[in-house]
């Protein structure tokens, strides 16, 4: 089977599995992009953002 020829039947398993679990995939792009950009930020000199010391607090 190649994946141009998966049919719609097929892909509700995978959208449950988006309503129970919810979308990794996306959540995971979505991370990715924004530590790209984190990293373009600091590598041009800019100051980095200290988010995930507010979200988290301080770390020990």
């Amino acid at each position: 089977m190649k994946p141009d020829s998966i049919r719609n039947e097929e892909l509700p398993i995978y959208e449950s599995l988006i309503r129970e679990r919810g979308d990794v995939v996306e959540e995971a792009r979505a991370v990715a992009e924004e530590t790209q950009h984190q990293m373009t930020q600091a590598l041009n000199g800019h100051a980095p953002v200290q988010q995930m010391q507010q979200e988290t607090g301080p770390q020990q």
